[in-house]
């Protein structure tokens, strides 16, 4: 119960922390918005480059994980957005409710939170999710909201739109340049490599303290559904990622760890920030942002009692 102790109250803490600040205008009301920017921006893309860029390439790359998560992933989007459009929303509406219940913290939560239960180890597939995350599972939940609104014109138009948008990610072109940096075999030269790290040691604290910011925000509308798709993202999607690293890819125990605890993350803040950008109605994503921040505390800690 101590080690539990030790690693969650950090993490959670930090969004406490966030969420107290903002709630007493002790920061304003941009303080998510601008810390999300500095984490998106510069720290957390630091702290990819320095990993792909130093590490040793095959140490930070396993088939079956990557498999497990991205069939995990793409599964619990899928039924989700099926089941959403036959109870009859629209296309883009089910295709965020679905993002709200795969889009697993990656990010902010699921990097520290490997790093504290699995060591300098379990950067690795941290890095891998937040790829498969940011990149693949976003660019699919994004054509799917274009099409809906395109209303039939064509998905040419929205998969060039979603290449430039990632060509333009910093999560995304980080870590290429750092694995195309490691595979030339350059050194990044000492005064960088302090700077990077600098900037990679902040990522932690402003990644989780913008995170609870964000979520002492109020969303007026409907919040209908919310609770379902929570249960989804915290029960159903780690359940079946430990079904594929168990029965399907017998994935070594660190990877097959790492896989179900990445999967079982509150859901990230990438479904409300596509659903702002679409002025599509929020309350949803952002309810099931904040239910599954809660509830995590729970499912994780019984995780890791698991684990």
């Amino acid at each position: 119960m101590s080690f539990i102790l030790n690693t969650l109250t950090p993490i959670f803490g930090l969004i406490l922390l966030g969420f107290i600040l903002r709630k007493t205008h002790r920061l304003g009301e941009s303080a998510a918005s601008e810390l999300n920017r500095l984490v998106v921006w510069l720290c957390l893309p630091a702290l990819l480059f320095n990993l792909t860029a130093k590490a040793q390439l095959a140490d930070i790359w396993h088939s079956g994980f990557v498999l497990t998560f991205t069939l995990a992933t793409l599964a619990t989007f899928v039924l989700t957005l099926l089941w959403r459009s036959r109870r009859g929303a629209p296309l883009a509406a089910a295709s965020l409710e679905a993002l709200g219940a795969s889009y697993a913290n990656t990010g902010y939560v699921g990097i520290p939170l490997c790093l504290f239960v699995l060591g300098d180890s379990g950067l690795a597939p941290a890095l891998i999710a937040t790829l498969v995350v940011v990149s693949l599972l976003f660019a699919i939940a994004v054509i799917c909201v274009e099409v809906s609104l395109q209303k039939g014109r064509g998905i040419g138009q929205a998969m060039l739109k979603v290449g430039i948008a990632l060509l333009k990610n910093p999560l995304v072109i980080s870590p290429l340049i750092g694995i195309a940096w490691n595979l030339l075999n350059l050194d990044v030269p000492a005064v960088a490599g302090a700077l990077l790290t600098l900037l990679g040691d902040a990522t932690v604290p402003c990644a989780l303290i913008s995170l609870g910011a964000f979520l002492a925000h109020k969303q007026p509308g409907n919040t209908r559904g919310a609770g379902t798709l929570v249960g989804i993202k915290l029960i159903a999607h780690p359940l079946f990622t430990w079904l594929l690293a168990t029965y399907v890819f017998a994935l070594p125990p660190l990877w097959a760890s790492a896989a179900v605890l990445l999967s079982a993350l509150p859901t990230g803040t990438g479904p409300y920030m596509l659903a702002e950008f679409y002025q599509q109605d929020a309350a949803v994503v952002s309810r099931t942002i904040l239910l599954s921040t809660l509830g995590s505390v729970l499912t994780l800690s019984a995780l890791l009692i698991w684990l």
